[in-house]
């Protein structure tokens, strides 16, 4: 037998001795005693093994442990870059592997009158080995089984929302050369107005005074009061959020009716046409209102709970004071160049293209802001996050502006689709062919809304993902979800789109009485121009409490267990699906037609 095992037998019969003679403690402390003695003559069996295999074994686990929390370091720093936001209520659960099924206490437990003794000892004795490295478990020899480690639970990977991807390239190539044109071409018209100032003959500088006279100051009024209107109005729907939703659904209806009314009493050709536009628009939309009227509860319910964490975040709505402020400037220079196009060739033709470059350039500054919104709105409820809304719009204006490029042309298209849906379900009746093509349409409509949806811009934010690819993801999430019936009985989209509605009413008004007054031959494109403006930038402000209530739903279906959500959609989902309340949804193709 080797002269070490002899000698690690020899001391561990003294320390067992030591524990049986010791006649002043207590009889529970005897039986502990007994314990530790066993346990030291175990640990001294397993003190035979080479001491340079407990040193590797030392080296592994240190690695091991350097390991892991590079790990954890690089997890935190990756949940930090998640737009460099601070965590909300995320606590990582740290697991010491070196603690797992080992005896940490023995030195404590042998007393003070052992510790002595094991001074005495020389380092280099097993027992000493043992007893100080009695805080890891002895290495098993090659036919044992080793024992299962504990690792630290996997947290969800956090790289999809750090997507650094740019989304629908082509999208936002296609953009970027419609504004180089369009810079190009209003820079042209300026000089061609600004030419005709100082060139032309004299009857070409009458009529250019003329126009910048009675025609100038009444766009730039109705750009500022569109302006104001658009900050009253969301500042009003955030802070009465259930008033308002009724207040806009009757208020567009009685201001687009006195538009109209307003411009048939000039009796003019040009504003009578524009007046019975209005007054036909009205008419919908006051049966539009009384149609929806069962679904006003639960949308102001859903519109209160989504608006409720935007006071957290203090700067949210700085990209709509940007976007407002671009869109102003833009506005301004595109008006002169309306001007300078009346004394260039194709005056109609170009004044078309010029609005709808302006309609989509607007409805992009939109959904840039809807973008932003959204990614700062769903890091909160995904994650508990609150994110930086600067580094939110930045990716904004970067990787994801293909996707609002895209988005901006196929939403509203998508969202006229949807009306004209619904008109033609309230027509279907006994007529053969009314009902083939409403069907028809419908048909179009689910194929088109399934591939391109307002819905889309939540996931696009999130995650980085395409346009297509996210409406469709988006939409098989409410499937998997059953919420179809309720996100198409959504009217959030309804209710900002009439709020821009509004505005464009109130500018026709005062842009049209002033018209009027001063130069009455102007009215009717004035009238149009003015609505066109007030309508465009209050969409541009409304987008903050739009995306809110999108990220709200889209979050919810997601994950609709999380602490941030009540059980308000889970109600409403149980009194559809019993029938309680009789809701009209969004028409959509009979499962015997879609086949």
């Amino acid at each position: 037998m080797s002269t070490p095992y002899i000698t690690t037998k020899y001391y561990a019969y003294k320390i067992q001795q030591h524990f049986y003679t010791d006649t002043t403690s207590a009889h529970h402390n005897s039986h502990r005693i007994h314990r530790r003695g066993a346990d030291a003559a175990t640990a001294i069996m397993g003190a035979t093994e080479p001491v340079v295999e407990r040193e590797s074994e030392r080296r592994g686990e240190e690695e091991e442990e350097e390991g892991n929390e590079e790990e954890g370091n690089g997890r935190k720093e990756e949940e930090r870059d998640a737009e460099k936001g601070q965590v909300l209520g995320v606590k990582e659960k740290v697991i010491d592997n070196r603690n797992i099924g080992v005896n940490n206490d023995l030195p404590n437990r042998l007393g003070d009158s052992h510790v002595a003794m094991m001074q005495r000892l020389n380092p280099t004795n097993p027992l000493r080995i043992v007893i100080n490295g009695s805080s890891r478990m002895p290495t098993p020899s090659p036919s044992q089984t080793s024992l299962p480690r504990s690792t630290p639970t996997p947290q969800p990977s956090l790289t999809t929302l750090n997507s650094r991807r740019y989304t629908n390239r082509i999208s936002l190539f296609l953009f970027v050369l419609h504004m180089i044109i369009a810079v190009g071409l209003v820079s042209f018209l300026i000089f061609k107005g600004i030419q005709g100032l100082t060139e032309a003959s004299d009857s070409v500088k009458r009529k250019e005074r003329r126009i910048l006279k009675f025609y100038l100051p009444q766009v730039e009024t109705a750009s500022l009061l569109s302006i104001t209107l658009a900050f009253v109005w969301q500042k009003a729907v955030r802070q009465w959020p259930e008033f308002m939703v009724h207040f806009i659904l009757w208020s567009s209806f009685l201001l687009t009716l006195s538009a109209g009314i307003l411009l048939i009493c000039f009796q003019r050709a040009s504003t009578d046409g524009v007046g019975v536009c209005l007054i036909a628009f009205a008419i919908g939309n006051g049966l539009y209102s009384c149609w929806v009227t069962p679904r006003i509860g639960f949308c102001s319910k859903i519109l209160i709970k989504s608006l409720e964490p935007v006071p957290k975040f203090g700067d949210l709505n700085q990209p709509t004071y940007c976007m407002l402020g671009v869109g102003f400037l833009w506005m301004s220079l595109w008006i002169l160049a309306v001007i300078g196009a009346m004394n260039f060739y194709f005056t109609p033709l170009i004044i078309i293209a010029l609005g709808l470059s302006l309609a989509w350039t607007a409805e992009v500054m939109r959904n840039i802001v809807n973008l932003t919104v959204c990614r700062v709105m769903t890091l909160y409820y995904l994650r508990g996050m609150q994110s930086s809304t600067q580094f939110c719009f930045q990716r904004a204006l970067t990787q994801n502006l293909g996707s609002a490029c895209l988005g901006s042309l196929f939403v509203p298209a998508i969202e006229a689709l949807r009306i004209v849906a619904r008109g033609l379900n309230l027509l279907e009746g006994e007529d053969e062919f009314m009902f083939s093509c409403a069907h028809c349409c419908l048909g179009i409509m689910q194929s088109i809304f399934r591939y391109g949806n307002g819905w889309a811009f939540v996931q696009i934010a999130a995650y980085g993902k395409g346009f297509v690819q996210a409406s469709q993801d988006t939409w098989q999430l409410f499937e998997r979800r059953q919420m179809e019936s309720i996100v198409d009985a959504d009217i959030t989209s309804s209710i900002c789109f009439l709020t821009g509605v509004c505005s464009g009413s109130i500018c026709v008004i005062v842009v049209a009485a002033w018209t009027a007054k001063v130069h009455q031959t102007f009215t009717a494109t004035l009238s149009l121009l003015s609505f066109f403006i007030g309508y465009l930038m209050t969409r541009i402000a409304m987008a903050l409490p739009h995306a809110c209530v999108s990220c709200y739903y889209v979050c919810y279906a997601e994950n609709p267990d999380a602490t941030l959500f009540d059980q308000t959609i889970k109600d409403r989902q149980n009194v559809m699906n019993s029938d309680r309340e009789v809701v009209v949804p969004t028409p959509r193709v009979p499962r015997r037609f879609s086949t």
